[in-house]
């Protein structure tokens, strides 16, 4: 059940340019960012045959399940069996794949290499295994990374028998190929991102800050857990850009509002381009740990020209 707010907000977004099929803002402008929203229409859906990643076949009815195929997965840029020369990647990011991987599931042994993939776990638990020898299982909250570079397997599997498991995996280009290979992890922690941002991913470089994770890119992660009413605001630092997903509930970025699966690109407006964006709850919903919220995750990476995709 979705809750939302019945109070106005102000914001200092002006809306200059709208949706061809409806008066909802697709596109705003800040004095020194542009937002453009990619809806959750916009995306892939993906629902591959189980016995590509060593499934056993779909059963006929499963009273656990929330979906009749193994893995439904939302692909925000190029993936597999989806290919658009206009929507191949995002700054360094390659992949964002939104997988819901129903119970007893999950993708078997494969090969990666000079990737840099983080996984935020949504909602259930995500269990792991590599060829570096880590095994681990990961709730909602958490973040897993690889460091892939000369090459890695590893397995990814929902091990409950009747609860779903949603993770969102990214893909970042690293700084530099054939790094040797790495693991790592950060277990969630509510309180920490309980109306309020919490920074999940940092650069192994980067001077200023260092989250628990830190990988070879620049390029941080932050997640927040909202209450409904709820504003953040979050620096865009000149010569930066953002790509935020709405996970649950919906927020207001500007003039935009977004649903459960939709996203923002914020890219500079001006050489300028620095500035703070506005993230407000507007409408939440009821998640696996009982309580209410709007649950966001957001991206920030050093601004690309020409970045963002090219069929909205």
């Amino acid at each position: 059940m979705i809750k939302k707010a019945v109070a106005s907000f102000s914001f200092f977004a002006k809306v200059s340019g709208l949706s061809s099929s409806s008066s909802e803002p697709m596109l705003c402008s800040l004095s020194s960012h542009n937002i453009v929203k990619v809806p959750s229409s916009k995306l892939f859906v993906s629902e591959p045959n189980p016995a590509w990643f060593g499934n056993e076949k779909n059963p006929g009815y499963n009273p656990s399940w929330t979906e009749s195929n193994w893995l439904k997965s939302r692909f925000h840029f190029s993936f597999a069996e989806y290919s658009n020369r206009r929507n191949s990647n995002f700054g360094c990011i390659r992949v964002v794949n939104d997988d819901l991987v129903q119970p007893s599931r999950g993708f078997g042994t494969h090969p990666h290499a000079n990737q840099e993939i983080v996984t935020y776990i949504v909602e259930g638990k995500l269990t792991h295994q590599d060829s570096m020898g880590t095994k681990e299982s990961l709730g909602r909250g958490s973040v897993q990374f690889m460091t892939a570079g000369t090459g890695v397997r590893h397995s990814e599997h929902n091990m409950s028998e009747d609860k779903p498991l949603r993770f969102i995996q990214t893909w970042i280009t690293p700084s530099r190929n054939n790094l040797p290979p790495n693991y790592g992890s950060s277990v969630g922690d509510e309180a920490m991102r309980w109306n309020q941002w919490q920074h999940l991913v940092s650069s192994v470089d980067s001077r200023d800050t260092k989250a628990t994770v830190q990988i070879n890119q620049d390029c941080n992660v932050y997640s927040s857990e909202l209450e409904l009413g709820t504003t953040l605001t979050i620096p865009i630092s000149e010569g930066r850009m953002a790509y935020m997903i709405a996970l649950e509930g919906s927020v207001k970025v500007g003039n935009i509002v977004l649903d459960r699966h939709d996203a923002v690109e914020i890219t500079p407006s001006s050489t300028e381009g620095k500035g703070e964006l506005e993230v407000t709850s507007v409408a939440v919903e009821k998640a696996e740990h009982g309580k209410e919220v709007a649950h966001v995750l957001l991206f920030e990476m050093k601004h690309v020209h020409g970045a963002g995709r090219g069929d909205l």
